[in-house]
This record gives C-alpha cells, sequence and structure tokens, in this order.
C-alpha cells in the first residue's frame, strides 16, 4: 500500500470536524481517485460518509487500501492537524514497514502510529431512501437557528408546513418555545415542503451542523420520523459529507430514540 500525498489544511480540517463530531477512530479508504470515511457513532443514532477527490491535493499518489486512523486520542490525527493554520499546506507519507503515517505542517513534523483497521468498527452502509422533503440552505442560517434552538430543548424538530410552503425548526422547552421559519426568499434552492417532521436530538444536531463550513450550501431531505439527511460540498466541492441523524419516534406511549 502507498500513500503520499499534500493538502492544504481546509479540506483536512473539513475530515477531522465531519467525523471526529461522531467517533473517535475511523478507517481511511485509499484509492487512486482520492479518499474515503464513513462512520457511525456508537449509539447508531448518526453517520457520516466524507470523500476528498484526488483533484482537492496539490499532489496525490495512492494504491488500494485501508489505514486505521487515531482521531481523537492525544497526539492523534485532531491534535496534529490542529498544527496548521490557514493555508498551511500538509504532506503525508505513509511509512508501512512502521505502520506509521508521517506527516509534516511546516516546520513540524509527526509520526502518527496507526491502529489496525480489522479493531475499527465496520463502515455504515449510508441508507439510500428516497425522503419527500427537501430544501437547500445556507448554512450560516441553519447553524444559527440549531445554536440557538438547543437552548430551549433536548430536542429539535425539523420538518415543513405545506399549505404555508415554510421550512421550520423548532424547539419546544417545557415552558419556552423556540422556532425559526424559512420562506421560500429565505431558501436557496429545489424545494419539496411536504407536511413531515422528524424530532432530533440537540446534541447530535448540534455537533453535526457545527462541523458544517458557514459559507457552504446545505442539501436537506427529511420525512415524517425519518431519518434527516444533510449533504454538502467544500473544497471547491472536490470534497462532500452526507450526515444522516436519526430520529426520536412518536409513539402512543411517549417518545424513544
Amino acid at each position: 500500500m502507498a500513500f503520499d500525498a499534500i493538502v492544504g489544511n481546509e479540506p483536512v480540517d473539513q475530515l477531522v470536524d465531519s467525523v471526529g463530531a461522531l467517533v473517535d477512530e475511523f478507517r481511511l479508504h485509499l484509492n487512486e481517485d482520492g479518499i474515503r470515511v464513513a462512520a457511525v457513532d456508537p449509539a447508531n443514532i448518526a453517520m457520516a460518509d466524507v470523500t476528498i477527490d484526488a483533484a482537492a491535493f496539490e499532489s496525490f499518489e495512492a494504491t488500494d487500501g485501508t489505514l486505521g486512523i487515531p482521531l481523537s486520542k492525544t497526539g492523534g490525527l485532531e491534535d496534529t492537524v490542529g498544527i496548521a493554520t490557514e493555508g498551511n499546506l500538509i504532506w503525508f507519507e505513509l511509512q508501512e514497514q512502521t505502520r506509521k503515517l508521517s506527516i509534516e505542517i511546516d516546520t513540524h513534523e509527526v509520526e502518527l502510529a496507526l491502529i489496525d483497521p480489522s479493531s475499527i468498527r465496520q463502515d455504515p452502509d449510508i441508507p439510500d431512501m428516497q425522503l419527500p422533503g427537501y430544501v437547500v440552505l445556507d448554512a450560516s442560517d441553519l447553524k444559527k437557528a440549531v445554536k440557538i434552538a438547543e437552548k430551549y430543548s433536548d430536542h429539535i424538530l425539523i420538518g415543513g408546513d405545506e399549505d404555508e410552503q415554510l421550512f421550520k425548526i423548532v424547539a419546544e422547552g417545557d415552558t419556552d418555545t423556540y422556532s425559526c421559519e424559512f420562506d421560500a426568499e429565505d431558501r436557496i434552492d429545489a424545494d419539496r415542503i411536504p407536511d413531515a417532521s422528524s424530532l432530533l436530538s440537540a446534541d447530535y444536531l448540534k455537533d453535526v451542523t457545527k462541523a458544517i463550513p458557514s459559507n457552504a450550501e446545505v442539501h436537506l431531505f427529511w420525512g415524517n420520523e425519518y431519518p434527516v439527511r444533510f449533504e454538502y460540498g467544500f473544497a471547491d466541492d472536490h470534497g462532500s459529507v452526507e450526515t444522516v441523524i436519526s430520529p426520536r419516534i412518536a409513539t402512543d406511549g411517549g417518545e424513544r430514540l
């Protein structure tokens, strides 16, 4: 297996943020076309699929293979790429004999010990659901609404009002309620607004949306008590993220995950 690549800090930061919201370690899949990571959190509530095409790199050479990457431990990938500042290039080189990933950033060099990929949880299969609701939002608007909503409740309702053609984010606490409505002028493109909604964990929604670049356009898909899917691009659309959050299901006996 071979991996030798140079890339700006932005694509790597995005991968770390998107995956780090869910897991502490992951499988990094390599091939000549780029890299891919798929991960699911330990509670099986949220999953993410991140791809970065070779075109996002200054230089990229890789053969088919999988690396086990420590992310959140002290000295893991998160700490290492945190050395980089805006505009820095990051050089990755696999040292196959020692099972380490050499990472150079400016004058800094880290030899990151890799994990046996077989010891890391298997990649999830992201469900391919045809969900009836669809909006495209400015990430900054979505992130702001979620940041406010999570102050009012542990759960946030994502849904639509078909008659009024409004997309809504609602947080209903014991005494107070917050809502944010997006009409056609507040949305970017191509809408389907059915009467459908899903109740999501505020913690998961906050972590997932926090990882979205503020300048991104977020494609959001939902149904009635179905998982909610978020899709967006980065690195001039040479990178993409798909994240799915499962809902709490309302039943006659109350709500459950």
